[in-house]
Parts: structure tokens; C-alpha cells; sequence
């Protein structure tokens, strides 16, 4: 992965340019950084709190993500923890250990790297026609709608009146409707329980993350990567791979980017994050979507999240729990909700004809289940409307 010119394999004056520069850091990309909150405060916090993993490492490895996506592509190519190794090792707790959890980000690493550099995830993907990607697309962001509600459920009063700011000044671009949502989060938090200021102190300090292969063991990897690890994939390649590409050439066409290169990308992070006590990672459209709704235009927003993550990696290690739950989750379902909004815009179909429009349809809802099974029926149904074997 890199910038290349095709004869020496060197990077050309022009290529080092545009690496070096092309992301903006003004008070949108700033606001735009905060807008993927919504799916990442919650994971953080099962990891941190459920499986007791080390939020040095954890934040380190997910701000230095960050930081090369974002000088890298130049487009808000979002950074999320993967959601089914998440999920899976946090709902069963007792089963899974840190180790196990880097096990699957090895394997994780070691997949899309082969997939991508073998070229093989580019034949997949250009299997994947136009309506099936609008329906895993359209699918994802229902679902994020979904999830937020949800998330908003658990203070009417406190969801309302974050929606209804957000709304009427969700187009303002001289101020930042984000940088309100996180005041009235943070007031809040601080009014139900003011002592968590105090524990905001105690928990300031220095620490480093530590290298993790001496904790590492077989046993454990291996069951990281079949239980946890294999089951991520199909979502992945919906999500984090066939979706983030349709989402950015849509909104960035003079950005353009491939199922290659992403599945390269998030090869090479899940190498080298688990050295770190990094987590799975992957380019998941919605945070895409959360960045875009609420200011970014360029990478810059994801080097000022990752910067910030890294700071309080370093400075604030022994009070990261704390201070994520200074974010009550009404607030983070109403960001939620509108990152779901826009990705779902971006699978509005253009002139699309009735068949086409049903198995985009159909495709978003087996996405808001299961994104590998999604591809699959979309591709199937396609072809047989094509083929004339059934009619709708």
C-alpha cells in the first residue's frame, strides 16, 4: 500500500505532494471528528470494563489508525472496532481473554491482506452489482437509525431535546450543532453525578502501552480466530469493504478508492495493532457517514480524533471509563441516528426500475440482519430477475 510510480516503484514528486497535504483542520473537521462516538464509546467500554483490557494499548493502537487513514486517503475513511468479534467477546466474557481478542485481529489481519494483495477481493467485489450495493448500504444505515433509537430510549427528555437542536442546526456550518450535543452530554453527566469530576482527576496520569506477545498463547489465538474472527468476515466485506467504497466514491469521486486497497489497509492495521493490545479493526461505512453528517470533508478530521485518542491514552490511562461515560447514550443515539440518516441517502436510487429498486430492497433487509447473507440473496435475486426465473 502506498504511492508508487509504476516504473521505479518510487514515490513521485507529485505522489509525496498529495500525501502531504490535502486534509483541512478548521472547526468542521474538528466537529466532524466526534461524529463516529455513537458506534465506538460503547465498544470501548465493554473492552475496557467487561474483558479488562488495557485502555493504553486499546487507544494507542485505534489513535495511530487513525491517524495514517486519515493522512493517507484524505477522505473521511472511518477507523471502528469490528462489531462481531465485539460483540462476541464481550457477550461471552468468561470464554474469551485479551489474548484471544488479538488472536482474531491477527487472523483478521492476515485475511484481508491475502484478499487484497492476491486481488481476489476485487473479482469478489465486482460480483456485487449496483442495487446490491445500495441495499447492503441502505441496510446499514436503517440499522445505525435503529440502534439509535435505541440508544435515545434511555432519556426521552434528554434525546428530544438533543434532536431537535440537532435538526435546526444540523446545516450550520459557522457553528457546529456536534459541540453542543457534547456540552449538553457532558452537563448532564456531570449534574446526575458531580462526582465524577473528582474521579476525572484521579485519573490522570502517564502510562505507555506495553508490547503484548509475551501474553500471547496458541490456545488462546486460535480460539480468537475460529470463534471470533471467521464469523467478522462476511460482515466485514459488507460493511468495511463493498459499502465504505460505494459510500466514499459517491461522496468523494475525486478521492476514489478500491476493495483492494481497503482490504489492504485493514490487513495492515490488524498486524500490527494486536502487538499493541490493539483491537480488530476495519473501515465500517457508518462512521463514514457520522464524520461526513456532522462537518469532515477530509482525513484531517480522523488526525484530530487520533491525536486526542492517543493524548488520553498517555495522560488520562487510569480514567478512560470514567470519562466515557461523561457521553450519556441518548446523546450518542442521536448521533447514531443521523450518521445512519446520511449513509442511508447515499443508496438513493436514481431512476431505478422496479425490479432493480426490490432487490435493493431486499438486500437492506437481510443487511439490518446479517451483511454476508445479505450479499449473497442480493446477488442471487439479481441474477433472477435477469434471467427471467422470477418476476416481482
Amino acid at each position: 500500500m502506498g504511492f508508487q510510480d509504476s516504473k521505479t516503484n518510487l514515490p513521485t514528486k507529485k505522489e509525496v505532494a498529495s500525501f502531504l497535504t490535502g486534509n483541512r483542520y478548521d472547526l468542521m473537521e474538528w466537529a466532524g471528528a466526534f461524529g463516529d462516538l455513537g458506534t465506538l464509546i460503547p465498544f470501548f467500554l465493554a473492552y475496557i470494563t467487561i474483558l479488562k483490557m488495557d485502555p493504553a494499548g486499546l487507544l494507542f493502537a485505534f489513535g495511530m489508525a487513525k491517524i495514517v487513514t486519515g493522512l493517507y486517503y484524505k477522505t473521511p475513511i472511518p477507523i471502528q472496532p469490528m462489531k462481531a468479534i465485539g460483540i462476541g467477546s464481550v457477550a461471552q466474557a468468561g470464554e474469551f481473554t485479551p489474548a484471544a481478542v488479538w488472536g482474531a485481529g491477527l487472523f483478521t489481519g492476515l485475511v484481508w491482506l491475502f484478499l487484497g494483495l492476491t486481488g481476489i477481493i476485487d473479482r469478489v467485489a465486482a460480483l456485487a452489482k449496483k442495487p446490491v450495493v445500495q441495499g447492503i448500504v441502505l441496510g446499514l444505515g436503517l440499522t445505525f437509525m435503529v440502534e439509535g433509537i435505541r440508544s435515545m430510549a434511555t432519556n426521552y427528555f434528554l434525546a428530544a431535546i438533543a434532536l431537535i437542536m440537532t435538526f435546526a442546526l444540523l446545516g450550520n456550518r459557522k457553528f457546529p450543532v456536534m459541540f453542543l450535543l457534547l456540552a449538553l452530554g457532558v452537563g448532564t453527566s456531570l449534574a446526575v453525578n458531580p462526582m465524577l469530576l473528582m474521579d476525572l482527576k484521579r485519573g490522570i496520569g502517564f502510562s505507555l502501552p506495553q508490547f503484548t506477545l509475551a501474553r500471547w498463547t496458541w490456545s488462546e489465538m486460535v480460539k480468537g480466530a475460529l470463534l471470533l474472527a471467521l464469523p467478522q468476515v462476511p460482515l466485514t466485506l459488507g460493511n468495511a469493504v463493498i459499502a465504505i467504497v460505494a459510500e466514499n466514491n459517491e461522496l468523494f469521486p475525486q478521492r476514489p478508492i478500491t476493495e483492494g486497497k481497503i482490504a489492504i489497509s485493514t490487513g495492515l492495521i490488524n498486524l500490527l495493532a494486536p502487538l499493541f493490545g490493539g483491537v480488530p479493526m476495519c473501515h465500517g461505512a457508518g462512521g463514514m457517514a457520522g464524520h461526513v453528517r456532522f462537518g469532515a470533508r477530509t482525513g484531517g478530521s480522523l488526525v484530530i480524533m487520533g491525536f486526542m485518542v492517543i493524548a488520553v491514552a498517555i495522560f488520562f490511562n487510569r480514567g478512560v471509563n470514567i470519562l466515557l461515560q461523561l457521553f450519556p447514550p441518548a446523546i450518542l443515539g442521536v448521533i447514531l441516528f443521523f450518521a445512519g440518516a446520511e449513509l442511508a441517502l447515499t443508496a438513493r436510487p436514481e431512476a431505478a426500475g422496479r425490479q432493480e429498486f426490490y432487490v435493493t430492497l431486499v438486500t437492506a433487509g437481510f443487511a439490518m440482519w446479517n451483511m454476508g447473507v445479505a450479499f449473497v440473496v442480493g446477488l442471487l435475486l439479481h441474477e433472477a430477475l435477469a434471467r427471467g426465473w422470477i418476476k416481482v
